[in-house]
């Protein structure tokens, strides 16, 4: 059953907001998928157009170019994050518990969502695993920055650091820490699969409970954990 959620993201992303239509859906639904399994260098438009049996000029109504539309996507996944983090942690009282309830919802979150009709959610964290750094790792950051694109991923950070301060008050680097789990979470996951050798994460069998086992060690050494 979908849920009738909706995610709020800056409007300067699109042109048209796609959560709101048909089209804009599938728009959204159809690039998270053609985007996971081509990457994104070899994703454009027409091959989207021709997937989702519409037209390019139906997709440029919503969207300027494809590095905004995977930024869309991205900000969508990151705002999800955030969401489900303060669901999940909502009225505990512990900190540590909290943070814990973190770094499982970090490398669980594709398997804990509930079903969106147009999000595949183990796709678009694929996607964002593989393709998410391509959206801000860019010559433009500092204009887009400027414009408020990347508020969802800081809110997201700020949520976690808030937790961290919580545990340590006297913690000198909260936001350098969660924004570091957030990316080791992904960037091991992508190790994993890709080039083993630069991760101890082996079992694929046992990948998330092996990861979240080394993002635990980690903080245990930097928090009164």
């Amino acid at each position: 059953m979908a849920v009738n959620i909706s995610i709020s993201l800056n409007p300067g992303l699109y042109l048209k907001d796609p959560q709101q239509s048909d089209l804009g859906r599938r728009i959204i639904k159809h690039s998270i998928l053609l985007i996971e399994k081509l990457g994104f260098e070899q994703f454009n438009f027409k091959k989207l157009a021709e997937n989702m049996k519409s037209t390019e000029a139906s997709i440029y109504r919503y969207f300027e170019n494809k590095h905004l539309l995977l930024l869309y996507l991205v900000s969508w996944y990151w705002e999800w994050l955030n969401y489900m983090i303060q669901i999940k942690t909502f009225n505990i009282e512990d900190p540590r518990k909290k943070l814990e309830i973190i770094l499982h919802t970090f490398v669980s979150i594709s398997e804990e969502n509930p079903a969106i009709d147009y999000v595949n959610e183990s796709a678009l964290h694929r996607m964002v695993i593989a393709e998410g750094t391509k959206s801000y790792h860019t010559k433009g950051v500092d204009e887009e920055n400027s414009k408020g694109f990347f508020l969802n991923y800081k809110e997201m950070v700020s949520t976690v650091s808030d937790v961290i301060l919580e545990i340590d008050p006297e913690f000198p680097y909260p936001h350098a820490l969660a924004s570091n789990l957030f990316e080791m979470t992904n960037n091991h996951f992508y190790f994993a699969d890709h080039l083993p050798r630069l991760t101890d994460i082996s079992d694929k069998a046992s990948q998330h409970e092996e990861l979240e086992k080394m993002l635990r060690f980690f903080v245990s050494k930097l928090l009164p954990y």
